[in-house]
């Protein structure tokens, strides 16, 4: 038998389709979930029998999410652990795991509709000034935008997506639908991309002066950290705007604010923080010209659907001996 650590909330929903590619895959699963109650552990003899851990979201965000962890670190047989999430980086018990050599896959993929269309939500609620409406509402005033008030057509301007995978194609696709002209950073082009123009990072300082719309939608490396500094804000044009759904950390959130009260930079959709919770002092809050959501941008009820749809598909996989797709390199 095939142990699987999995919650009663991921049987519930596909307990059947589970069953159905356990035999396809020709498993006979053992499912143990966590105890109800968070605080309490399970057996050593039942983490011995676990093979395959799923991290869902009904764990991630629960009490039990610590015990899920302690967990995995006891289970001496554990093979493969498998995260409902695109990013696993801020797992504290990933680096055990590591160590074991035991493989870890994320969710790349299934999420990448949503985080698109609510950076595409952002850049239209800015380019339509929809902070200027909203702040005249909590005033209750009647205060319609007149004049050079007025917002710039979106249609031939140029939009810089940096990081065309999953979520920066979908991006690219609603805006060539809006008539933006769009140009694409990638390490590693393809052929396919939706893109009027494809250049590799190494072209950014020439592209910084382009670029009137900035969405950051690349992972958190060494190379990117801090991508966005007081150094490249300032070649990009005044009135420029930026749109960050990829990690904090790729923004100087100091150099950021000071850019966007200064008006160089006409304002910014952020989901993402270099510290989460954002803090309630931080000024993010309370400038007019930024709209802030709480790393909330992939929120989507067919997020898990899309989520086990994968998992499955990789359980036969990794039956067969073959490779896992979206594996993590500690």
């Amino acid at each position: 038998m095939t142990g699987f650590l999995l919650s009663k909330g991921f049987l519930a929903k596909f307990g059947g389709r589970l069953a159905a590619a356990a035999r396809e895959a020709g498993l006979d699963p053992l499912v143990l979930h966590l105890p109800d109650d968070a605080g309490t552990r399970l057996a050593p003899e039942d983490c011995a029998r676990i093979e395959i851990a799923y991290l869902t979201r009904d764990w991630r965000f629960s009490d039990h999410y610590l015990a899920f962890g302690d967990t995995v670190r006891a289970c001496p047989n554990l093979k493969w652990v498998r995260f409902a999430s695109t990013g696993v980086d801020q797992h504290p018990f990933l680096p055990a795991l590591y160590r074991r050599g035991v493989k870890v896959t994320s969710s790349i993929g299934s999420n990448g509709e949503p985080v698109a269309q609510t950076a595409i939500c952002g850049l239209l609620m800015l380019a339509r000034r929809f902070p200027v409406w909203w702040d005249a509402q909590r005033r209750h005033a009647w205060e319609p935008m007149r004049g050079e008030a007025v917002p710039r057509d979106l249609e031939g301007q140029t939009v810089v997506i940096i990081g065309v995978g999953i979520i920066g194609t979908a991006v690219a696709r609603f805006c060539q639908a809006l008539g933006m002209h769009v140009i694409g950073v990638r390490r590693s082009p393809r052929r396919d991309e939706p893109v009027h123009e494809m250049h590799p990072p190494a072209a950014l300082p020439e592209l910084w002066p382009r670029t009137q719309w900035l969405v950051l939608a690349c992972t958190h490396t060494p190379e990117t950290h801090h991508l966005v500094n007081a150094a490249t804000l300032a070649r990009l044009p005044r009135g420029a705007h930026i749109i960050n759904v990829s990690r904090g950390g790729v923004v100087d959130e100091p150099a950021l604010i000071a850019a966007l009260r200064s008006g160089h930079i006409a304002g910014a959709h952020l989901d993402v923080f270099e510290q989460e919770p954002l803090p309630a002092e931080s000024p993010l809050w309370e400038l007019t010209n930024v709209v802030v959501t709480p790393h909330n941008a992939s929120a989507s009820d067919g997020n898990d659907r899309r989520s086990a749809e994968i998992f499955l598909d990789h359980l036969r996989r990794w039956a067969r001996g073959g490779p896992l797709a979206n594996q993590s390199a500690g």
